[in-house]
């Protein structure tokens, strides 16, 4: 028996879901979560062989929560299944330990025959994924960069943001710089939507 962990925060979806999944034999969902940060306690008390995490979740989102259980359970695979096919989001699941990427449109018996493949060594992305992925590229922005970006979704100015992340106002403005640059755009709420859409903040 394949025992497996489902963190998704949307109710219906999660109950559908861990229904379906345990009408097939050798499946057993031994517990379901709503946040992200219940997920590696939950896997330390349960120890299940897969955990099947949603990226979008309260507490901690499902990336983060795969990083953090690859580090304190590593016997437990990680999938990610998600609504959100953005390519810098699967690099980010390759880099965090992740050995299945679907999208949650999926068929449940394609879900299943994912797992069993996980469960047996195996890593399974979404073809279509995996192509975006390739022909999209790694992001163009330094991890600071990425850092001042995505620190200026929730200051409203450059001081603000200087202040959060402990720079001066003048590097702030730099890194904001050189971000509108890289992405194209023309301004720094542009080049939040950019960089967001393709997976890299």
């Amino acid at each position: 028996m394949i025992t497996l962990l489902l963190a998704e925060d949307q109710t219906m979806f999660r109950g559908a879901m861990a229904t379906l999944l345990s009408l097939e034999p050798d499946l057993s969902v031994v517990v379901q979560l709503s946040r992200g940060d219940e997920v590696v306690n939950a896997a330390t008390a349960f120890r299940p062989d897969i955990a099947l995490l949603d990226i979008e979740m309260p507490g901690i989102d499902g990336l983060e929560a795969a990083r953090r259980l690859r580090a304190a359970v590593p016997t437990t695979r990680v999938m990610i299944l998600t609504t959100f096919g953005r390519p810098g989001y699967l690099r980010s699941a390759v880099d965090a330990g992740v050995a299945g990427f679907l999208l949650k449109d999926a068929p449940v018996t394609e879900l299943a025959v994912a797992i069993r493949k996980v469960f047996a060594g195996e890593q399974v992305v979404d073809p279509s994924l995996a192509l975006a992925a390739l022909s999209e590229g790694a992001s163009p922005l330094t991890p600071r960069e990425t850092e001042v970006l995505a620190a200026s979704r929730s200051h409203g100015t450059i001081a603000d943001i200087a202040r959060g992340l402990h720079l001066s106002p003048g590097t702030v403005r730099n890194h904001l710089s050189a971000a509108i640059q890289k992405l194209g755009t023309r301004t720094r709420t542009e080049a939040l939507s950019v960089a967001e859409s393709k997976g890299w903040l």
